[in-house]
């Protein structure tokens, strides 16, 4: 007689995604590919045809790296254009005026 045996609970790695969401269109149809003889990469979208090149600075760098530094780009200029072209009000029209009451 012997004892029963424990079953063996595996638990799965958790892989990085290989598709992303595209900032244009709204769906997960961005693939990146990584030429890194060229040191560069090429992001496109498989549904609204978007495509656009980045540079590799490391080798290091996978495929959610580089769609984080296109991300990053993206608000950088979104963030730059909409900061130049929002005028600023310096006073408000329903304080009154010092004297009238």
């Amino acid at each position: 007689m012997g004892r029963r045996r424990r079953k063996v609970i595996r638990i799965p790695k958790k892989k990085l995604p290989k598709v992303f969401d595209c900032l244009k269109c709204g769906q997960k149809a961005i693939r990146v590919e990584i030429i890194r003889s060229e040191q560069r990469a090429i992001l496109r979208c498989g549904n609204c045809k978007f495509k656009t090149e980045l540079p590799v600075l490391k080798q290091a760098y996978g495929e959610i790296d580089i769609y984080n530094q296109f991300v990053d780009q993206q608000y950088a200029k979104s963030t730059s254009t909409a900061s130049t072209t929002t005028p600023t009000t310096t006073a408000t029209a329903t304080e009154p005026e010092q004297g009238q009451t």
